[in-house]
């Protein structure tokens, strides 16, 4: 069976209020083995939210709907599922009597038009919701031929949460047929999308049972499988024989086969080789050690190292040679160099990286325009230098920046 969230709310239409309530449904309905087909945010008016649930009825086998079953005027999902349904709105007086008896513990007096939350659609199961005034209601029955479950959840998502998983998870379980949805996350580094794609795509095309999604990030590229079976070991299978001959298509690109980010893989690296790292950075200002000790136990791998902005630091912190920033700038791969060997050499680590670049918006030239990075890793071996051009904004650019530092580390280790 597939699913459809209807999110209800006009402040959901707003730059101030987030749906957070339809990416818990959908890892729930996942759990369950349903997919998610599609998702709607609608606002506060009766008209647009029945065309919403009429289409949503012809669509989908299950719709559940959030919120819009307070006590105001603006709260219209009771009604605007009755009427897309044909159905009538009945008050029911074990509600309303609850409801008083509610407000009276609290010493409040209720409001007449809290008395609508004691309405319910014709035929629909109540929902109890022990942390709110608000029930849900559950509808079953054919439409348009067809089965459907309709679920009414309040908006507040700790109601949501807690209605869910008391009143509706087994309710689904005892009438879904057996199912699970397996995924698995491949990410790729320093590729772009369409080169991706342009290698990959004759592959997935051959796999029409598993659903392939190709996104792009700073930096890197992941590709998420999904595929559904009646069973988990089924569903993993098929997903990881996509996986894999995307992988082996692919080859040393992936740097994540289960989704993890590049400085945790890095880490794993370093701590498999027995190496350390130390960093002097300049366009990054801190952006690569950040990430470096963004992940738990860095410690073992990680010395330190220095942000290094202004040219004096570069030659007092990192030993930079004044003469050679003069001589070829401190955005050149001369200086880049000799970053990543003299914070190696200060802090006596295995493996030093150096970043100097153009951040932009301003500072760049014909010849050194906005978003020229170099990038140098230095050891036992020698040093290296790599020379990238990246596009985009100051963020965009510091952040792919770090990437290919990580990347460089991570191919020196492999």
């Amino acid at each position: 069976m597939n699913a459809e969230i209807i999110a209800v709310g006009s402040e959901l239409l707003t730059p101030y209020r987030i749906d957070t309530n339809s990416l818990y449904l959908t890892e729930q309905l996942n759990l369950l083995g349903v997919e998610v087909i599609f998702k709607s945010v609608v606002g506060d008016d009766l008209g647009q939210l029945v065309r919403a649930a009429q289409h949503a009825f012809l669509r989908s086998d299950i719709v559940v709907f959030s919120g819009g079953l307070g006590p105001t005027e603006d709260d219209l999902t009771r009604e605007a599922v009755a009427k897309a349904l044909g159905l009538a709105l009945q008050r029911d007086a074990e509600i309303l009597a609850a409801l008083e008896q509610r407000f009276a513990a609290r010493k409040w007096k209720m409001a007449a038009n809290n008395a609508k939350q004691a309405d319910v659609i014709s035929g629909a199961i109540v929902l109890s919701n022990p942390n709110g005034t608000a029930p849900g209601q559950w509808l079953s029955g054919a439409f348009d031929g067809r089965e459907r479950f309709i679920i009414l959840l309040p908006g507040p998502p700790h109601e949501l949460k807690a209605l869910f998983e008391g009143e509706c998870r087994e309710r689904l379980r005892a009438i879904l047929p057996p199912a699970v949805i397996a995924t698995r996350v491949l990410k790729v580094a320093m590729l772009g999308e369409s080169q991706v794609d342009a290698r990959v795509a004759p592959i997935y095309k051959r796999y029409p049972d598993v659903q392939t999604t190709i996104l792009a990030a700073s930096g890197e590229i992941q590709l998420h499988f999904k595929t559904r079976a009646e069973t988990s070991e089924a569903a993993q299978q098929r997903v990881n024989e996509v996986a894999g001959a995307v992988e082996d298509e692919l080859d040393d690109f992936v740097f994540s086969r289960n989704g993890e980010p590049l400085e945790q893989i890095v880490g794993y690296y370093l701590q498999m080789r027995n190496a350390t790292v130390s960093v002097a950075e300049s366009c990054t200002g801190g952006l690569l050690a950040e990430r470096i000790t963004s992940i738990n136990g860095s410690s073992r791998y990680f010395v330190g190292g220095a942000v290094v902005y202004s040219n004096q630091l570069k030659t007092e912190l990192a030993g930079v040679p004044r003469a050679m920033i003069e001589k070829h700038g401190a955005v050149s791969p001369e200086v880049a160099a000799a970053l990543a060997e003299g914070i190696r050499y200060r802090c006596e680590s295995t493996i030093g990286i150096g970043i100097t670049g153009i951040a932009g918006p301003s500072g760049g030239s014909p010849e050194k325009p906005v978003g020229l990075v170099f990038h140098s890793l230095a050891s036992n071996s020698g040093t290296e230098v790599v020379e990238r051009q990246f596009p985009g904004d100051r963020k965009l650019i510091r952040r792919f920046a770090t990437q290919m530092a990580l990347d460089m580390v991570r191919r020196k280790l492999m």
